[in-house]
C-alpha cells in the first residue's frame, strides 16, 4: 500500500529549511503533498496560487526526479479532513527549536483525537536551517536585507519584486 504525507503549511513564502524538509520526506513516504494551508492568524504576503507556483518551481528545479512523486495542493479547512480525504495516513511536520514542539505537540494531540488512523510524524529540520523562519525573511527583505542562501534564489527574486511593489504602491 502506498504511504501517502501531507506537509501542510503557510509556505509565505517558501524557505531553504522546507526545502530540507520536503527533500527528507519525499525519501521516507511514497508520495508527499505539500500543503498551502489557510491560517487566518497569519497575515499573507503572497497569493495561495503565488506561494503554489513558487514551491512547484523550486521542487520542479531542484528535486529532479523524485520530484514526481511530489504534489502541491490548497486548503483551507481543518488538515485531518484534507488528510483522510486524500488518503493520507501521516502528517509531516518540520521543528526548528524547541519553542515549536509545544505548539506542534498540542495540533498532533488534536489530530489524533480527530482521527486515530493519522499520525504526525516530527523531523528536526537540517541545523543550518534552526533560525530560519518566513516571517524574519519577510521582515529582512521588506528593509532591503540580504536573504540570500535563506530561500531559494527564485523565491528571493520574488520577494524583491513585492517588495519593490509595495514601496512604489506606498510612493505614489
Amino acid at each position: 500500500m502506498k504511504t501517502i504525507a501531507v506537509y501542510p503549511g503557510s509556505f509565505d513564502p517558501i524557505t531553504n529549511g522546507h526545502l530540507d524538509i520536503i527533500e527528507r520526506g519525499v525519501k521516507m513516504f511514497d508520495e508527499l503533498i505539500v500543503l498551502v494551508a489557510f491560517n487566518p492568524k497569519k497575515p499573507a504576503l503572497f497569493t495561495v496560487t503565488e506561494r503554489q507556483e513558487m514551491i512547484h518551481g523550486v521542487i520542479t528545479s531542484q528535486l529532479g526526479a523524485e520530484g514526481g512523486r511530489i504534489r502541491v495542493d490548497s486548503y483551507s479547512g481543518l488538515l485531518i479532513n484534507y488528510a483522510q480525504d486524500n488518503n493520507a495516513g501521516i502528517i509531516l511536520r518540520g521543528l526548528r527549536a524547541v519553542s515549536d514542539f509545544e505548539y506542534e505537540f498540542q495540533m498532533a494531540l488534536m489530530n489524533r483525537k480527530m482521527s486515530r488512523e493519522v499520525e504526525t510524524v516530527f523531523l528536526m529540520t537540517g541545523y543550518k536551517w534552526f533560525y530560519t523562519a518566513s516571517n524574519m525573511i519577510k521582515e529582512a527583505a521588506s528593509f532591503g536585507g540580504s536573504v540570500s542562501g535563506l530561500v531559494p534564489e527564485s523565491v528571493e527574486k520574488e520577494l524583491l519584486k513585492k517588495y519593490a511593489e509595495k514601496r512604489e504602491d506606498v510612493c505614489l
